[in-house]
């Protein structure tokens, strides 16, 4: 990903320092576990821990010759550690190596991602809770449908994103596997104990079959909860680019001192946060197909997944913490105008109590059929001219036959289209 979209700690992870240093861990385990059944002599373990020495752009050297990147990172530690290189690798291949190393990345990466929702959770709670009585419209087809509060919308999103750590949780369980099982996974050289005890030193579970690599609907499965996320971040963004829009100005990102909109307005505004979170979330969703074709792999393997996980393991991470970490910036500094939201209520004059005038009506007798052709006759005259429905209904000699003024005056009544917001808000947090 490029500097612009990433944040430091998690790149980090996938740099070469700190992959080569993953592969270093796992031949010294391997040799430790080997030691222990016999296989190598003792001390060898030791020896390389001392005398191994990454050095990046010699790899990279031997690599433009041998034209592979483990044989490469081999030939580079043995030129350190001397003659007890020759037992490293003893019956292993190099997916035992390249698969255990790219699941570790893929759980540390998770890992900062658990943390970025812990951070974004607990901002769109306090903020949900701060604006849990205030009402605005909500909406449908993008039009005006009943009243909702905006706190209920943030409330929406906790609880989507609570369902989002629990999957992220799962899919980082469903990855912390590890494999040093040989050239089909048959352990011909090897010994279960030897990938046993590698699994237990990188805390990982041991993959039950390898068939050289680790099955890979497993990373299917993650990058799948990353495309999930992301969208999820999309649609909270969408959310707020469309409440900010001039006609309604809901909402607002911050807009700090010196900012700039426009290169040629100097009055614009821009929910250019909440874009750029959209546009990003759309690379991360496109990583999810390539992540399901990699499943299908030629008989126990081949590599046709190797370079499509190079590029997704580092970008779909990197991307959705920046995403996350931005997000959670837009909300803890959003603009919220409530008066405006009460403004825009009010824009219709009544519209929204439709359908309790229609369901009242059929409480009186009428068929729903009737009711509803008698409210929204009024419906639409109030739409067209934008006269008060209230007004409307009221001078309406066939409604008043079965609703007074003093009938209608209780029904028209934002408190009873709210009256559930504190049960949904224990229901959401109850166990937050």
């Amino acid at each position: 990903m490029i500097p612009r979209y990433t944040r430091k700690e998690i790149s980090n992870i996938w740099g070469q320092e700190n992959k080569y240093k993953i592969w270093l861990d796992i031949e010294v385990y391997a040799s430790e576990a080997m030691e222990k059944a016999k296989i190598i002599p003792k001390g060898i373990s030791n020896s390389i821990k001392k005398k191994a020495r990454i050095n990046i752009s010699r790899i990279e050297n031997i690599e433009k010759l041998v034209k592979h990147d483990v044989i490469a990172f081999l030939t580079s530690i043995s030129e350190k550690v001397g003659e007890p290189a020759k037992f490293l690798h003893q019956g292993m291949t190099s997916s035992d190596v390249l698969d255990t190393c790219f699941n570790i990345q893929l759980v540390k990466s998770g890992k900062i991602l658990i943390s970025d929702l812990d951070k974004l959770l607990k901002t769109l709670k306090k903020k949900s809770i701060k604006y849990k009585n205030t009402p605005c419209i909500g909406r449908s087809h993008g039009i005006h449908a009943e009243p909702t509060t905006f706190g209920l919308k943030l409330l929406t999103a906790y609880a989507e994103f609570s369902r989002n750590k629990k999957r992220l949780k799962q899919a980082i369980k469903e990855i912390s596997t590890c494999a040093i099982s040989g050239a089909v996974g048959t352990f011909a050289h090897l010994s279960p104990n030897i990938e046993k005890h590698v699994a237990k030193k990188l805390k990982l579970t041991v993959e039950p079959i390898s068939t050289q690599i680790i099955p890979r609907d497993r990373h299917a499965f993650f990058f799948s909860v990353l495309g999930l996320i992301a969208t999820s971040a999309e649609r909270l963004a969408t959310e707020i680019r469309h409440l900010q829009r001039t006609e309604v100005l809901e909402v607002e990102e911050f807009f700090s001192e010196g900012q700039k909109g426009s290169s040629s307005m100097p009055h614009k505004r821009n929910p250019v946060l909440s874009e750029n979170i959209t546009g990003l979330a759309r690379l991360v969703r496109s990583y999810v197909g390539p992540s399901l074709e990699n499943v299908v792999l030629w008989h126990e393997r081949d590599i046709s997944h190797s370079s499509v996980e190079r590029n997704i393991g580092p970008d779909a991470t990197v991307t959705l913490d920046f995403i996350l970490y931005r997000l959670n910036d837009v909300i803890q500094n959003l603009i919220v105008y409530p008066k405006n939201m009460q403004k825009n209520l009010e824009k219709l004059k009544g519209l929204f109590f439709s359908q309790t005038m229609m369901l009242k009506l059929t409480q009186k007798g009428l068929q729903r059929e009737k009711a509803y052709k008698m409210v929204q006759g009024q419906a639409m005259k109030a739409w067209k001219t934008n006269n008060s429905f209230f007004d409307l209904l009221n001078k309406d000699k066939t409604i008043k036959k079965y609703l007074s003024t003093t009938d209608l005056k209780k029904l028209f009544n934002l408190k009873s289209h709210l009256r559930y917001t504190d049960s949904i808000f224990q229901r959401v947090l109850r166990n937050s």
